[in-house]
């Protein structure tokens, strides 16, 4: 399996930051560790087996980002608008670094975000922010409300980066079209405490005209064991 390791000086987050692609050809997968994670985690928990038929085949390449969730949403001892200022300046980084380098990488021009846990969140937020950009979202286990780490504190960096207030309030007829020609799957345990942040978002997405697939498992299944059959059955198509 072709694998690359890339590591620069990132201009936006004044700060060295890590990626990892896996694969050589493909629909582009952009994968989000969960909180605070680092940019090998999804190999190391072996996510990358689990899709190395797709891998193997030209069917994907996986791009598997580094974080910066110690410096922005989990970031207590910093004052909220930095927090949220600090996210912004990720959101930026993916778009001016990350995604540059993917298409000098490979030219396909379909995009699927993917993420678990807190990763799911930074995968719908980032598919929903960017819906001309990435074709499919898929957020396991995700949070859908970032507004539980605002402090009772808002500004607009906040509020451009939690999908259940952007999404109410999106009246741009472009946007709209562009969100509605998405494929978006959420996928979460019925005993998951997320359970309730992806059925609100489900209901917000209908109420928008968005059509996708709120997918409950039974159960908790809120670990990599249940992400990998997730993975499987909604990416590569197979349980």
């Amino acid at each position: 399996m072709h694998r690359e390791r890339h590591k620069w000086h990132s201009p936006r987050l004044n700060r060295e930051m890590e990626l990892q692609i896996w694969g050589h050809a493909g629909a582009k997968v952009l994968v989000f560790p969960t909180s605070q994670g680092r940019y090998f985690e999804f190999s190391d928990r072996g996510m990358i087996d689990v899709m190395a038929h797709d891998i193997n085949n030209g069917y994907v390449q996986v791009y598997c980002v580094d974080s910066v969730d110690a410096e922005s949403w989990y970031a207590y001892h910093k004052h909220p608008a930095d927090r949220f200022r600090r996210h912004a300046e990720y959101d930026s980084y993916l778009i001016n670094e990350v995604l540059p380098l993917m298409w000098q990488k490979n030219q396909n021009p379909f995009l699927i975000s993917l993420g678990c846990s807190f990763g799911g969140y930074h995968a719908l937020n980032f598919g929903l922010k960017h819906p001309h950009l990435v074709g499919r979202i898929l957020c396991l286990s995700g949070l859908c409300d970032i507004s539980s780490f605002a402090d009772h504190f808002h500004t607009d960096d906040l509020y451009f980066n939690n999908p259940m207030e952007y999404i109410a309030h999106e009246h741009d007829g472009h946007r709209l079209a562009a969100l509605r020609r998405q494929d978006i799957i959420l996928a979460v345990g019925k005993d998951d405490r997320l359970h309730g942040s992806n059925q609100k978002m489900s209901a917000l997405l209908w109420s928008k005209g968005i059509g996708h697939a709120l997918r409950l498992w039974d159960g908790w299944s809120h670990d990599w064991e249940y992400w990998g059959k997730m993975i499987r059955l909604y990416l590569s198509g197979h349980d």
